[in-house]
């Protein structure tokens, strides 16, 4: 079967989830008080709904509760937010992710039930900064507050090394759970395990210890 998922807020972020999920072959059910906005997704979604989701009888009258997972994708409203995320609890919804606009925002949201909370712009500032900072820092992807995974290209001063002579564990406190060699990927590579440059590796460890590993083997001059 497929899973059923409730969009509401089309704006950039929740519209690329509606299309995502929708691309994806899921029931999904678009949702925003903007009619304009709703329109552009009747031939996309499954469903859509122009509906203000501050109102908790027309939320409980399109069966809300119905859907597996409801996306709060709301702008800059962050009272409408709120509410929402309390209306679809009190109404029993299995699973609600929310967006926050900052980390007070996010606060609330955890203290009134949000089962996730993410944060798209700030996310995707880190993952480009990071990017910035040298092209053979592919993606950063926040795991914690204080832990991250980094899918990082060897250069000059991996290649021709096994994980044994780099030692990042040891070193910079930091595992390599993933190679991947062209179409080929190595999952929990032993330590003999040679690399070549253009390799990718994931990488997991506290921030910290990222970021020492990044500047001393991934960030070439």
């Amino acid at each position: 079967m497929k899973k059923e998922f409730a969009v509401i807020g089309l704006g950039r972020f929740g519209g690329s989830i509606c299309r995502e999920l929708s691309g994806e072959g899921m029931a999904v059910l678009a949702i925003d008080k903007d009619e304009d906005k709703v329109n552009q997704f009747k031939n996309i979604a499954t469903y859509s709904v122009i509906l203000d989701s501050t109102d908790e009888d027309a939320l409980r009258e399109i069966g809300i509760s119905n859907f597996e997972h409801v996306i709060v994708a709301i702008g800059e409203n962050i009272q409408a937010s709120i509410l929402t995320t309390v209306i679809l609890k009190e109404l029993g919804v299995s699973r609600v992710t929310v967006k926050a606009q900052n980390d007070y925002h996010e606060k609330i949201l955890r203290k009134i039930g949000a089962d996730q909370v993410v944060h798209p712009e700030r996310d995707m500032g880190r993952r480009l900064a990071h990017n910035f900072i040298s092209s053979n820092i592919l993606d950063y992807l926040e795991l914690s507050d204080d832990h991250s995974i980094a899918e990082v290209k060897a250069g000059r001063k991996m290649a021709g090394k096994t994980l044994a002579d780099l030692d990042i564990r040891a070193k910079y406190g930091c595992t390599v759970v993933a190679i991947k060699q062209g179409r080929e990927i190595i999952v929990s590579p032993s330590a003999d395990e040679s690399l070549q440059e253009e390799d990718i590796l994931i990488v997991i460890g506290a921030d910290k210890d990222l970021s020492r590993f990044e500047k001393n083997l991934v960030i070439e001059e």
